[in-house]
This record gives structure tokens, C-alpha cells and sequence, in this order.
């Protein structure tokens, strides 16, 4: 598996892994509970190997961010996606000290926590060890 068939689809809670793809849209796996749904065309599907994270200097691939992640918290689980705005924002501080706040919203860091969250939880991190290698 690789971070870029890891998706994440508007209006679904959690991440699904690609199983296939139709010409109707893709058949995916969520990453959550196992079960194997199908995704119209239309719906607003994202790669998590599209996604990147704005800096004051550039923008920071998702793969980046995840392992500096996974490097402060040991590669265990970080802390929940509902923790406070303040925490959240701290510990996003720490992992990419320079990130743009003005356009990396609370949302989008609780969204980013709870990714990262569901990947270790899966022991699915050593992903983005195979990335950087084909990067």
C-alpha cells in the first residue's frame, strides 16, 4: 500500500484504502471498520498523497508532516482529535514549527491529528517509509 491510495472522501467519516477502480468510480475499504463500499465518480474523493501543508516558506507534502509526527510521538497514536484548539495547535507547532496559521485552519489540523491517529492505529506508517524511498 502507499500513502497515495490512502483517500479520504467528503461526507465519510475516517480514511479508506483503494481496492479497485470502475468506470462508475472506486471501490474502496475503510480503514475504520474493514467494510468495502463503492464511490460514484462525482463524490469529492482526495488522495493523502496529493495533500500538502501550507508553510510561510512552501507548502510541506502530508507524507513530510506525518513522519515528523511519527518521529515526536515514537510512531504511537498522537493526542486525540478532540482535544482543544490550543493543544492541537501546539503540538502541530511542534511537529512543522513554520506552519502558515492563517491558512491552516484548527479544522484542518484535527482532521491531520485524526488521519495520522487511524494510520498508526492500522500500522499503516511504515507507508511513508516506502514513499520516501520512491520519491
Amino acid at each position: 500500500m502507499e500513502l497515495r491510495t490512502v483517500l479520504s472522501i467528503a461526507g465519510k467519516p475516517g480514511l479508506f484504502k483503494l481496492v479497485a477502480q470502475n468506470k462508475g468510480g472506486v471501490v474502496v475499504e475503510s480503514l475504520l471498520d474493514g467494510k468495502r463500499t463503492s464511490i460514484s465518480a462525482s463524490a469529492n474523493v482526495s488522495s493523502l498523497g496529493d495533500i500538502a501543508i501550507y508553510t510561510y516558506e512552501k507548502e510541506v507534502p502530508l507524507r513530510d508532516v506525518f513522519t515528523a509526527m511519527a518521529e515526536v510521538t515514537e510512531g504511537k497514536e498522537a493526542l486525540t482529535h478532540k482535544s482543544s484548539k490550543n493543544e492541537l495547535e501546539d503540538f502541530f507547532g511542534e511537529v512543522l514549527p513554520k506552519f502558515d496559521q492563517e491558512r491552516v485552519y484548527a479544522s484542518d489540523i484535527k482532521k491531520i491529528v485524526q488521519w495520522f491517529n487511524i494510520l498508526a492505529k492500522n500500522d499503516l506508517l511504515g507507508i511513508l517509509e516506502e514513499t520516501e524511498e520512491e520519491a
